[in-house]
């Protein structure tokens, strides 16, 4: 399973404060770096924000997914943040976006980077996968909720 590695229930945050698309970059990079205090929060900041400059990750209705290669991290890693009230993202649907996943990679995971948002875009198809994790608590229930449905995806339906 690819996203069970990607993200950990120590860089989900169910109650984000933002609320555009500038602040929960900065929200949800702080959590990151808070816990990577090693790497440099302003080169994946300008990672994100270029990425974001080309096109708008506010990609499904509700949901966004930005996504940055960087030498400052290592691997693929995530971090995945909910709004309950909805953030004004500049989605291209114009609607406020509820659930991002924030996905980083350095250039040489790029083959891994590239599987990670294959098995997003998959799960995000599902209907009732964003139900689910919008009815989550904490951090350790959506963590088990994106593995539960990655799980689903390896089951010959």
């Amino acid at each position: 399973m690819v996203l069970e590695n990607v993200f950990s229930p120590s860089l989900i945050k169910t109650q984000l404060e933002s609320s555009d698309k500038e602040e929960v970059f900065e929200e949800l990079i702080e959590l990151f770096v808070a816990a990577h205090p090693e790497i440099s929060r302003e080169k994946i900041l300008a990672a994100v924000k270029s990425r974001e400059d080309k096109l708008s990750t506010g990609i499904k209705s509700g949901i966004a997914l930005p996504h940055a290669q960087t030498d400052a991290v290592s691997g693929v890693t995530g971090v995945i943040g909910i709004a309950h009230d909805g953030i004004d993202y500049d989605a291209l649907d114009g609607k406020p976006v509820y659930v991002i996943f924030l996905l980083l990679s350095n250039r040489d995971a790029c083959s891994l980077h590239l599987r990670a948002l294959k098995r997003l875009a998959m799960l995000l198809e599902t209907p009732a996968f964003f139900k689910e994790i919008l009815e989550q608590k904490d951090a350790n229930s959506v963590y088990a909720t994106v593995c539960k449905f990655e799980e689903m995806l390896a089951i010959p339906q």
